[in-house]
């Protein structure tokens, strides 16, 4: 029997299928309104960068569960790493006791960050977690209360992480007063911050500028050269931290663990989730040793450091580090050199731009943004059995796991072309 992860994308009829529509029926009685289901896919099973649905329809993955399983589904190794832990100690809590896990993992979290000096880590659960606890810290360390970020930024849903978070309207709308003294600038543009600091954010109230290296959820936007390094002239002459949100692009996602890494800048802090336990709920921060100075007791967290999440994400490290990260750079450049190839055929994209394997295409018409053809586009992959996701205005992002193979590539730019071919000409595949 040919393994899943070797297969090719199969649909065996109309989407959803009769036991897929069976669960969406029942999901859709009693879960929250609020999800963003992009299309009705009911998952059954997923290995390496393809998943099968309920109803034996399969897909390539090139999302990777918003940028989540950096070593594909169900990796073994993972598995047994988690199978393993399973068996001698699901949880204790690492803000009141000890496991071996936890501090193994913050070794080397410590030990592969980039910049000099000793490092310290604490644990949460999830990316919005990360955000919310540099947030605490920088407010903390610095004395201070003031903090820039920028418009286009998501760094999550909570109360903290939604006010740092400039991505859009609706994520806001009906949720105010949001956390106080947070400002925005424009993304990618240094003179932006300058001005800020000359006009209404004094730079010695200033305890941090939180910015993703590559905007994620903001439509995979990769800055000026300049900016990075620019953003840490300011933060050594203000006093203020420098925090970087890899949620998304960290964990060898851009071809390194780090995206900062590509322009040489080193945070104070920096956030992480997503990629690092291959599916399980797990995010920390790392930050300088000197920075991470908070008393015993003023921030924790029960389930952040969890045992099994902690011995997934050993596995997945050295996965990403001895194999995925270089993996990642070989398939996200021919990814890229493939996308811009259609690009030159299609006048419907406006821009293929990214880094290893977090690459956004940017799709208009008559020259503007044009954000229904580009969810016309993804149904049409879906239908084909390619899974692709939006982010930003009219971006369509391609996040998929770092084990994607050079065949893959190729299968999945052939159906996003098709989709886009038909999407450009024919009726809507959703009222098909």
């Amino acid at each position: 029997m040919t393994p899943l992860h070797r297969h090719e994308p199969r649909i065996l009829g109309p989407l959803p299928g009769p036991r897929a529509q069976s669960w969406l029926d029942r999901d859709q009685r009693v879960t929250s309104p609020s999800y963003t289901r992009m299309y009705p896919l009911v998952v059954k099973r997923g290995r390496g960068c393809m998943i099968e649905d309920v109803d034996g329809n399969r897909f390539l993955d090139l999302t990777a569960g918003i940028a989540v399983t950096a070593a594909g589904h169900c990796h073994p190794r993972v598995v047994a790493a988690i199978r393993r832990q399973a068996g001698r100690l699901i949880h204790m809590s690492g803000t009141d006791f000890y496991y071996t896990p936890q501090a193994r993992l913050a070794e080397k979290l410590a030990s592969i960050a980039p910049g000099p000096g000793a490092k310290r880590v604490f644990f949460t659960n999830s990316g919005a977690e990360s955000n919310e606890a540099a947030l605490k810290l920088a407010r903390r360390h610095t004395g201070r209360v003031r903090v820039i970020s920028f418009l286009g930024a998501f760094h999550g849903r909570t109360y903290g992480a939604m006010s740092l978070s400039g991505s859009k309207p609706l994520q806001r709308r009906g949720f105010a007063p949001l956390v106080p003294e947070i400002e925005h600038a424009r993304y990618g543009d240094l003179e932006s911050v300058r001005h800020l600091l000359r006009t209404i954010c004094p730079p010695d109230e200033l305890a941090a500028i939180f910015v993703e290296p590559i905007q994620g959820e903001g439509g995979y936007i990769v800055p000026p050269d300049d900016f990075l390094p620019g953003l840490r002239r300011i933060c050594d002459e203000t006093g203020a931290l420098l925090v970087f949100d890899e949620v998304q692009s960290g964990i060898g996602r851009t071809g390194k663990m780090f995206a900062s890494e590509h322009w040489g800048v080193a945070a104070d802090i920096v956030c992480l989730a997503k990629g690092i336990a291959n599916g399980l709920p797990l995010g920390a921060i790392i930050a300088r040793d000197d920075v991470m100075d908070w008393p015993s007791g003023s921030h924790a967290s029960t389930f952040g450091g969890n045992p099994v999440a902690c011995a997934a994400a050993l596995a997945t490290l050295d996965l990403v580090e001895t194999k995925y990260r270089a993996n990642a750079a070989r398939r996200g450049a021919e990814l890229s050199v493939d996308l811009r190839q259609v690009a030159r055929e299609h006048p419907h994209i406006r821009e293929v731009r990214g880094k290893g394997l977090m690459i956004g295409v940017e799709i208009e018409r008559d020259g503007r943004p044009d954000p229904a053809l580009r969810d016309e586009i993804i149904q049409r992959a879906f239908h084909r059995g390619l899974l692709i996701l939006p982010c930003g205005a009219s971006t369509i992002r391609f996040c998929p796991p770092l084990c994607l193979t050079s065949r893959q590539v190729k299968m999945g730019v052939e159906m996003f072309q098709d989709a886009l071919r038909e999407a450009a000409l024919g009726p809507s595949a959703v009222s098909a």
